[in-house]
């Protein structure tokens, strides 16, 4: 993690940081990846069943309820196949995450990172700041192992009933 800059905000002492993911070859052509994210209806069918109610997603959104908060999560931009940028839509911190989807050395596989830049408070630096980098590889060694046709780590198939 990397701390970019420190303000004084409305909430106290402010980091601006930015983290990045381990950069990892999945076994899915750019467009493929690509396409799976690019609509955020596609993210419901990871919400476990008992959890879906209070979550909706269009084309651009999703939100949720969580313990009595509303965090939602927009799609701020798109470069087809190559790039999906998000941004916090109502979330308990400002941040922004970007996708990258770059060719690797097979035009079949994906060469993949993702990249967040964060506004966190202290309390919330302190809380999430080492969990966000773990995060975001977790995400990245599920995709490289569901593109390979394995189950991911730490993962619970009876959660997608």
């Amino acid at each position: 993690m990397e701390i970019l800059s420190i303000y004084l905000g409305s909430e106290g002492v402010v980091m601006a940081v930015e983290i990045k993911s381990k950069r990892a070859v999945v076994s899915k052509a750019p467009y493929e990846l690509y396409m799976a994210f690019v609509d955020m209806r596609n993210f419901l069918q990871f919400v476990p069943e008992d959890k879906r109610e209070g979550v909706t997603a269009d084309y651009d959104t999703i939100h949720a309820t969580v313990q009595g908060f509303n965090i939602g999560v927009k799609v701020v931009e798109r470069t087809p196949y190559s790039k999906i940028e998000f941004a916090d839509d109502g979330a308990p911190f400002q941040f922004r995450l970007v996708m990258h989807f770059d060719p690797a050395h097979d035009p079949y596989r994906t060469d993949f990172q993702i990249c967040l830049d964060a506004e966190l408070n202290f309390m919330m630096k302190t809380l999430l700041g080492g969990k966000l980098k773990d995060a975001l590889d977790k995400v990245v060694d599920g995709l490289v192992a569901v593109s390979e046709g394995r189950m991911p780590e730490g993962f619970d198939p009876s959660m997608m009933k």
